[in-house]
């Protein structure tokens, strides 16, 4: 079973086999068939709504998390798990989830 934090290989139709991040609480997983994931890309804009990661954060290479470009996946398309962010990284997460969505500073 997944876990939210952590970041898995998956192969999506259409597109090529690249990291995610699984953003869904814990406690909706093992009820739903899909999750909320991250997608990882090469290309790093700086925006408010990426989350850079490296080496250091687990990953295989340099990378960031596209919060403006968050899917739902089927469970079974995650194949491998690669690491699990640290608390501080998730964090940063939620930062960007709420720049993507235009909730950050929203009243």
């Amino acid at each position: 079973m997944v876990i939210r934090g952590e970041v898995w290989w998956a192969r999506v139709p259409g597109d090529k086999r690249r990291p995610y991040l699984v953003l869904t609480r814990d406690g909706a997983i093992p009820v739903l068939s899909r999750v909320i994931c991250v997608p990882t890309t090469k290309t790093m804009r700086g925006l408010d709504s990426e989350v850079d990661l490296d080496e250091d954060d687990g990953m295989p290479a340099a990378c960031a998390l596209s919060l403006d470009n968050i899917v739902t996946l089927p469970q079974a398309a995650l194949e491998q798990r690669i690491c699990a962010l640290r608390p501080e990284r998730m964090q940063a997460v939620c930062t960007a989830l709420a720049h993507a969505t235009g909730c950050a500073g929203a009243h």
